[in-house]
């Protein structure tokens, strides 16, 4: 284990698993500075140096690249992050305008309008929905939406509904 031969395959094949490992979770820029401080101990063992100093370059230069990749992927992290709602679950605490009377009883659908869009709608509580009502959305079923009118105290507001 002392042998430097031995270091400079041990560097080598550690630079490769650390950027393969980055590659396999992109966008992190996690595993780059490691990858770049096995590259530098890789080199460094195969000029000759000895084992002790291959271990200072790693750590050296693993600090400093790690220092300096974070706020690039802080900033990068902060830009990709996906919204809390994806496809249509992103209407679920949306307003929106009754368009068609929603009908009173289960299953009976009327249209809404929630900010560009017109979706079909089912009130919560089965009953009826008139033109002009000021709707939220508690859930997204398939192409419709389940809603309630909205100008409710806060504490008869009902509880989200069980799937």
């Amino acid at each position: 284990m002392d042998d430097p031969d031995f270091w400079r395959w041990v560097w080598l094949a550690a630079a490769v698993t650390f950027g393969l490992g980055e590659m396999a979770s992109a966008g992190t820029f996690f595993l780059v500075p490691f990858a770049l401080g096995a590259t530098g101990a890789a080199v460094a063992a195969f000029l000759g140096a000895p084992i002790a100093i291959g271990w200072l370059i790693f750590v050296v230069l693993s600090a400093v690249s790690f220092a300096a990749f974070r706020p690039l992927a802080a900033r990068l992290d902060a830009t990709t992050k996906n919204p809390l709602g994806v496809g249509a679950k992103r209407l679920v605490g949306e307003h929106g305008v009754v368009l068609t009377e929603v009908p009173q009883g289960p299953d009976e659908l009327g249209s809404v309008r929630i900010g560009r869009e017109e979706w079909r709608a089912e009130a919560l509580d089965g009953g009826p929905l008139a033109p002009g009502t000021h709707v939220t959305v508690l859930e997204v079923r398939g192409t419709r939406v389940i809603v309630y009118p909205t100008g409710l105290p806060t504490s008869t507001r009902p509880p989200e509904r069980p799937h």
